[in-house]
């Protein structure tokens, strides 16, 4: 499973679309741990692009604090399962809660 966590100042950016980076971890469930973790710059912010890119990196979901409903939608049409809501968190922290079933979710911060 590949998490991507939209990444500001080292903790979950607030707006998906505006991140400067993107953690991206892989876990491995028959394990039980986080097997690789590499932060990828995000590319320029072009309506449509994230989700083809993300997927194209085998993404399997998206942990994002806000994130506007035509993003959700594209990511869900690639097959990526979105989590809206997050508090901002470093991404290893999320994910952690996110596999022991802790994840708390909260609103969208995203305006859009």
């Amino acid at each position: 499973m590949r998490f991507a966590i939209p990444v500001q100042d080292g903790h979950l950016s607030r707006h998906f679309g505006h991140c400067e980076t993107f953690a991206l971890i892989d876990f491995d469930s028959k394990s039980g741990t986080v097997a690789d973790k590499e932060e990828v710059k995000a590319p320029p912010h072009e309506p449509g692009l994230l989700p083809r890119w993300l997927a194209k990196r085998g993404v399997n979901v998206v942990i994002a604090a806000g994130m506007g409903p035509r993003a959700e939608s594209l990511l869900a049409e690639q097959g990526i399962q979105v989590i809206v809501g997050a508090e901002p968190e470093t991404p290893g922290r999320l994910v952690a809660a996110y596999i022991a079933g802790e994840l708390k979710i909260g609103e969208n911060s995203c305006d859009h």
